[in-house]
């Protein structure tokens, strides 16, 4: 249910961040086994663990709150194609109010774009990023920034930051075209205007610099100082958020 306007949501209660990578009895999932092995894959106890639940036992967040205007199919990045991730994948919130975001959270999603969209369409995956970036440099968002998407194993990480995931593997250097870098390159610096986030390495890490987690995306081939040279020389006209 939607909430609605009008009356103020409590505030949240401090609780212990997940780990989205670590199963019920420890086992730890890997990313290519979540997102290319399918539905088999994403109804286990992994992949509820893989996504970050946050522990929802409470439910304070679905309450009624002060929200922000939405429209159906509507975009915050210009040029992106609306394909909506499932509800089970994401947390309702009204972002920067709530939240104060100041990351930017680069993943790779060791499959294809395909791939990438088809389990963060499926409920059982219980997770998602708000962005995904085809090797063409085509992009696509599936939650809105001012959503929680669970996608970066940290809950803190989760509330405070963007998530975006880019067709490829982490071992392939192939994988990062030119097209790929400069649309992800404008992605990250229209997010950077929106919120005043500083286009440095401190705010615009890799999943693999998510405190907590075992990731190693985007790995050693995504090339950071291409990036975010890339990411400063955007220049983006600022607009109301």
């Amino acid at each position: 249910m939607i909430p609605a306007a009008g009356t103020r949501r409590p505030p949240p209660r401090v609780e212990r961040s997940v780990s989205e990578t670590t199963t019920g009895g420890g086992r730890r999932v890997s990313r290519r086994t979540l997102l290319i092995g399918g539905s088999a894959a994403g109804l286990g106890a992994g992949v509820a663990a893989y996504a970050a639940r946050d522990e929802l036992t409470r439910m304070w967040w679905r309450l009624p709150g002060i929200d922000k205007p939405r429209k159906a199919g509507a975009v915050d990045q210009p040029g992106a194609e609306w394909i909506p991730a499932s509800g089970a994948n994401w947390r309702w919130a009204d972002r920067p109010d709530d939240y104060v975001i100041d990351r930017v959270v680069i993943h790779v999603v060791q499959g294809s774009f395909d791939d990438a969209v088809r389990v963060f369409k499926d409920p059982g995956h219980r997770a998602a990023a708000h962005y995904v970036v085809r090797r063409d440099g085509h992009i696509a968002q599936l939650v809105r920034e001012l959503d929680v998407a669970f996608h970066a194993g940290n809950r803190s990480y989760n509330e405070r930051s963007i998530g975006i995931e880019h067709e490829g593997f982490v071992s392939e250097p192939s994988s990062f075209t030119d097209a790929m870098y400069r649309a992800s390159a404008r992605l990250t610096a229209s997010i950077c205007e929106r919120y005043d986030i500083p286009r440095d390495r401190e705010h615009i890490v890799g999943h693999v610099e998510v405190p907590g987690t075992d990731h190693t995306d985007p790995g050693r081939h995504w090339d950071w100082d291409r990036y975010i040279r890339l990411v400063r020389a955007v220049r983006v006209a600022r607009t109301a958020k």
